[in-house]
């Protein structure tokens, strides 16, 4: 199973990928070689939150398919403490036992922020210290786990210039909006770009970015989803 850290390794970069049929991922490229097949898709779903219930089954899921998911939790969301910032946020979150669980059982377990804010709708400052502060619960909370091997993936997608500037000191690469097609991964490569769809069903808008990514001669799509079967 290959994550987003892996594919940081393998391909120089990251991304928990999903591959099928047409959706080819070459996993065999070495670093001393950049050789690319003609044809390349990768594809990433980004599960965001941490809901407790569609995390289980999300990872149950990508384990029938030998696949890794990529699940980006909000470091205190697990909390009694923890403040519901929207309405999607009313279900169970996982705790650190279950991220831990799951990181061992090969998926990738990542950053979604310390309580959920809008990161672009606050000075930098106090931005800058949520992210430390949700660095400092995860380098404390999750097995093995190292900030510069981290992604951070943005709440609401929203970052900001001076985050982006600043953010790379501190992880390997952040997640944020835009269009959700990338670039192959690359060394050195730290800004991802997502799409998404909601709220409601993201099927067809996922099979219809699909259809748009193998269209293209290669490329990366980075979906970002929530919870299964209505969660979140």
């Amino acid at each position: 199973m290959y994550t987003r850290r892996k594919l940081i390794k393998a391909l120089a970069i990251s991304s928990a990928a999903l591959a099928t049929d047409g959706l080819f991922i070459s996993l065999k490229a070495s670093e001393k070689s950049e050789k690319r097949v003609n044809k390349q898709h990768i594809i990433t779903l980004s599960f965001d939150d941490g809901f407790k219930k569609s995390s289980i089954l999300t990872a149950e899921i990508f384990e029938k398919h030998k696949l890794s998911a990529c699940i980006n939790v909000i470091a205190t969301g697990h909390l009694s403490s923890f403040q519901i910032p929207d309405a999607y946020q009313i279900t169970e979150k996982g705790d650190f036992g279950l991220w831990n669980e799951l990181k061992a059982r090969g998926h990738e377990i990542m950053m979604h922020g310390y309580k959920h804010a809008h990161k672009n709708e606050m000075p930098f400052e106090q931005a800058k210290d949520l992210i430390l502060r949700c660095i400092d619960v995860f380098s404390k909370e999750l097995k093995g786990f190292e900030p510069k091997e981290s992604i951070f993936n943005f709440p609401y997608n929203a970052s900001t210039p001076e985050l982006e500037a600043w953010l790379p000191s501190q992880v390997k690469a952040f997640r944020t909006a835009g269009n959700g097609m990338n670039p192959l991964p690359f060394k050195g490569q730290v800004k991802l770009t997502c799409t998404g769809f909601g709220p409601g069903n993201s099927e067809d808008h996922l099979n219809a970015e699909i259809g748009k990514l193998l269209a293209k001669p290669s490329g990366w799509l980075i979906y970002n989803m929530h919870g299964l079967n209505g969660e979140g």
